[in-house]
């Protein structure tokens, strides 16, 4: 599989800014849906920031927590807020698939099958299916060969520094 950078960038606005350009590119209409897989919890907070760089947008987000459709959920924008999860809504397919890379860590009750078949089931035919991760956590574990990426955004959290202010 070939694969080719097409961006480079620093900090929060490196995940949002390429995702929004990633989602424009794409084109979706009004209609169009969009599906984010993650785990609760873990992910939530990088769905709420993947959803606001696109909030302009008139398209279905949602939320699916560990690729149960029962549990999926509206993404909505919050006036004065930021994004927030609504309420339970009923999806069976998508333009695009968002999966998160909580999805390929140890404590993921899902694995890369079930991902792969989620993604088979849900994605409409001329879809796209985007990576996000943290720590090439999608690398580490094989799934950027396995699972059919067409975009991957990945960054890095690297150092992490905990200060004590001792007064």
């Amino acid at each position: 599989m070939e694969r080719t950078i097409i961006d480079t960038s620093k900090g929060v606005s490196g995940i949002s800014r390429p995702f929004k350009g990633i989602i424009e590119q794409i084109g979706l209409l009004d209609e169009d849906s969009i599906i984010y897989v993650g785990l609760p919890g873990v992910c939530t907070p990088f769905i709420e920031l993947l959803a606001y760089a696109i909030r302009k947008l008139e398209i279905n987000q949602v939320f699916v927590p560990n690729l149960d459709l029962s549990l999926a959920k509206n993404v909505v924008p919050v006036e004065n807020i930021g994004i927030q999860f609504g309420d339970l809504v009923k999806i069976e397919k998508a333009k695009v698939v968002v999966v998160l890379g909580g999805l390929a860590m140890p404590i993921s009750p899902v694995g890369r099958e079930e991902v792969s078949s989620f993604i088979q089931s849900v994605l409409l035919p001329e879809g796209t299916v985007i990576g996000v991760s943290f720590m090439n956590m999608f690398e580490q574990v094989g799934w950027t060969l396995e699972l059919p990426f067409d975009f991957w955004i990945d960054a890095t959290i690297d150092p992490v520094k905990v200060e004590r202010f001792l007064r």
